[in-house]
């Protein structure tokens, strides 16, 4: 389930977001921010018919140095890094807190609004507003390289791409967009580390190859089953789907 910004945050933010590319206040947060949010669109496209929305954060420690991590949201369409549950919503705004263990207590952090319709990315025709995973993937590369044209100063930052729950279809797609580029002399060149992370990723579209019964094997690898446990297992697809279903 996506969660979504409460309506008084998000005329508040929108607000601030026409305004300024640096956000010094949030509400629900006392005071000014303790770190450097900055927002802003980046075109895509042939013409640039479709405006990418983004929120980038300094590292609190050294920007010019630490790492560069960027961290596409599931659904798809779920917006970037401020989510709140509607569920029980009172019509209050939402009080914001530090949380001490952020990331970018060591990095530097971008989220994307991906793909255009989310959040506050939008396309200028209506026919633009058609996508697939395929082309979400491609208008996020050419998303980074525009972004790194406008922001050189951190092309030579370590480069780390992340995703969550849906952009484990995505994440994988970008990355080998970003190695292809780099093999054919694409500009400006991306500063990638081996690897990219996904947490809770939604890997297998029509449920055929087999990933979901794989799931128990790499639970096991990883420790989170005991070896009694697993080997009482009935190895029958059926019960090991449901298990986890």
């Amino acid at each position: 389930m996506c969660f979504h910004l409460l309506a008084a945050v998000t005329v508040a933010f929108w607000l601030a977001v026409q305004s300024h590319s640096l956000i010094q206040t949030l509400p629900g947060f006392p005071g000014k921010l303790p770190f450097k949010l900055h927002t802003g669109y980046v075109g895509v496209g042939e013409s640039e018919e479709i405006q990418l929305f983004y929120y980038f954060i300094e590292s609190q420690r050294s920007p010019t140095s630490d790492p560069l991590f960027i961290w596409l949201t599931g659904g798809p369409a779920c917006s970037g890094p401020i989510q709140i549950d509607y569920a029980n919503p009172n019509g209050s705004i939402p009080a914001l807190v530090l949380n001490p263990y952020s990331w970018t207590k060591v990095a530097n952090i971008i989220f994307i609004d991906q793909p255009v319709g989310t959040g506050f990315s939008y396309a200028k025709t209506q026919q633009a507003y058609k996508t697939s995973d395929t082309l979400s993937a491609t208008l996020t590369y050419d998303f980074l390289k525009k972004w790194f044209i406008n922001h050189p100063q951190y092309l030579k930052n370590p480069l780390y791409i992340g995703g969550g729950s849906y952009a484990g279809l995505i994440v994988p797609l970008v990355v080998d967009h970003i190695y292809n580029g780099i093999e054919a002399g694409s500009e400006p060149p991306l500063n990638i580390k081996v690897g990219y992370v996904l947490g809770n990723p939604f890997t297998d579209v029509n449920g055929t190859s087999g990933e979901v019964n794989g799931r128990v094997a790499y639970a096991y690898r990883m420790g989170l089953l005991s070896d009694e446990f697993y080997m009482a297992l009935p190895y029958s697809s059926t019960i090991i789907i449901h298990m986890f279903y």
